[in-house]
């Protein structure tokens, strides 16, 4: 009788062993999946990162500010006597 009571215990320790590599190798692949995901996303936002990047370096540009003060803001540097000095 305890031969009989050890197999099956051992029969359902296998068995539970089994459901519980099934299940990792389950859940393994779910987060691979999901870490290739995110993988890509991340590269796509480097990718956008970096046009934005030179897209700030352009706008940016001192001659671009310059141009833009001038036209659209009609800045202009001030004359020799226009500037005055304070002093404390």
């Amino acid at each position: 009788m305890t031969l009989r009571v050890l197999l099956t215990a051992l029969l359902v320790a296998n068995l539970v062993s089994a459901l519980g590599v099934v299940h990792a190798r389950h859940q393994h692949r779910q987060l691979f999946v999901q870490a290739t995901r995110l993988e890509a996303a991340r590269d796509e936002l480097n990718i956008e990162f970096g046009r934005l990047q030179l897209e700030q370096a352009t706008w940016a540009e001192s001659n671009r500010i310059d141009q833009v003060a001038r036209d659209r803001l009609g800045m202009k540097f001030p004359e020799g006597g226009e500037t005055v000095v304070v002093r404390p």
